[in-house]
Order: structure tokens, then C-alpha cells, then sequence
């Protein structure tokens, strides 16, 4: 097996996972701030000890965007975690799907931790684009800088992990949370609706808010 595809089998091993624990203690909580806001924390930080010596532990087109962007990922290289993660996110999104069904809740009632506009017209469209952008823009940077230092490879994991943590808790209130667009399209190509039509919010700002995290990584932090 090529190194290149252990990878990519990884990443979708390790988005899978985040999706499943982290859109799945949403469901069961109703959202509860604190538990979800953990669980896609400590999804993370397990993941990231798991799978990080592998493939890095992306699990976010986001983050790889911003390691395409700092030429730590090939291009072709790019194409295949982006895939990964969105097969590993349909995966985590399906077997929660498969577990509530088998419990006779319906995936429409449970919402599959989809996420959404904080308000349904075009004002909560625009705060929900910026909130997403400035989530993602702290989380990735975060990333760039904890990883970028050999001496704090022990702890990246961990930083990496209550950073998501923290930036759920903020944002979690208003759109649920995306930061990650493997996350946000799995449960919305499973509901439909208007989960997938807002869903290129969710797709586009977390992009955005990595690749000004690289950019400013590179201005800031690159010697």
C-alpha cells in the first residue's frame, strides 16, 4: 500500500469519527453547548494520536487548504484528503443515521447536527459567512502554529483538540459549528432541504477562514 493512500484512508477514518461522536452527541444532547463543543474536541484530539503520525490528521478540507497553501501538500495530494474526508464524513453522518433509525427517530426530527444560518434570511446569512470565517481563521491558525515547531509535536494534538473545543463554544449558539466543510456537507446531502441549501455557507467560509489563516501564517509567523 502507498504511503499516499494510507494516508487518505486515514483521513477518512479520522473524519468519520468526528462526524460520528461530535454530530452525534448533538443529537442526543439537543445541542447542548458544553457536551458538543467536547466532543468534537476530544474527537480531535484522539483522531490526532491515532492518525496524526500518518496523515497529519487533517479531518478538514479546511486545514488541508491551508497546508496546500503553505506547500505542505501536493496538489494531487490535496484532491485525495479532500475526498477522503467528505467519503469519511458520509460514512460518520450514515452511521449515525443507521443508529437513530434502528432507535425509530427520524433523521429529519434529529437533524443529524446539520448546521444553519443563525437567522433564516439574509442578515443571519451574512453573520453566519463571518462568524464561520473568524471560527475557522483561529482554529487553522492555531494548527499552523502548533504544528510548525517539532518541540510541540507531543502537544499538538491537545492544543489542537480544546481549540476546536473553544471555538465551538462561541459558535455553537449561532450556526452549530461548522468549521469544516466535510463536516457540514454529510448531514446536509443526507436531510435535503433547507440544510442543503444553506450548506454552501458551511462550504465556502471555513475555506476562506483557513486560507486567510495561511496567508497570514506566511506574512506573521515564516521566517
Amino acid at each position: 500500500m502507498s504511503k499516499d493512500l494510507k494516508k487518505y484512508i486515514a483521513e477518512c477514518i479520522g473524519t468519520a469519527i468526528l462526524v460520528l461522536f461530535g454530530c452525534g452527541v448533538a443529537v442526543i444532547t439537543g445541542g447542548d453547548i458544553v457536551p458538543t463543543a467536547l466532543a468534537f474536541g476530544l474527537a480531535i484530539v484522539a483522531a490526532a494520536y491515532a492518525i496524526g503520525d500518518i496523515s497529519g490528521c487533517h479531518v478538514n478540507p479546511a486545514v488541508s487548504l491551508a497546508m496546500l497553501l503553505n506547500k505542505k501538500l501536493s496538489g494531487k495530494q490535496f484532491c485525495g484528503y479532500v475526498i477522503a474526508q467528505i467519503i469519511g464524513a458520509l460514512c460518520g453522518s450514515l452511521l449515525l443515521w443507521a443508529v437513530l433509525a434502528l432507535c425509530g427517530v427520524d433523521k429529519a426530527v434529529s437533524g443529524l447536527g446539520a448546521n444553519a444560518f443563525i437567522v433564516d434570511n439574509a442578515g443571519g446569512m451574512w453573520a453566519s459567512i463571518l462568524v464561520e470565517i473568524i471560527l475557522t481563521f483561529v482554529f487553522v491558525y492555531t494548527i499552523l502554529g502548533v504544528t510548525s515547531d517539532k518541540n510541540k509535536a507531543h502537544m499538538a494534538g491537545l492544543v489542537i483538540g480544546l481549540t476546536l473545543t473553544f471555538v465551538h463554544l462561541l459558535g455553537i449558539g449561532w450556526t452549530g459549528t461548522s468549521v469544516n466543510p466535510a463536516r457540514s456537507l454529510a448531514p446536509a446531502l443526507l436531510l435535503g432541504g433547507k440544510a442543503l441549501t444553506q450548506v454552501w455557507v458551511f462550504i465556502l467560509a471555513p475555506l476562506v477562514g483557513g486560507a486567510l489563516a495561511a496567508c497570514t501564517y506566511k506574512l506573521l509567523n515564516k521566517k
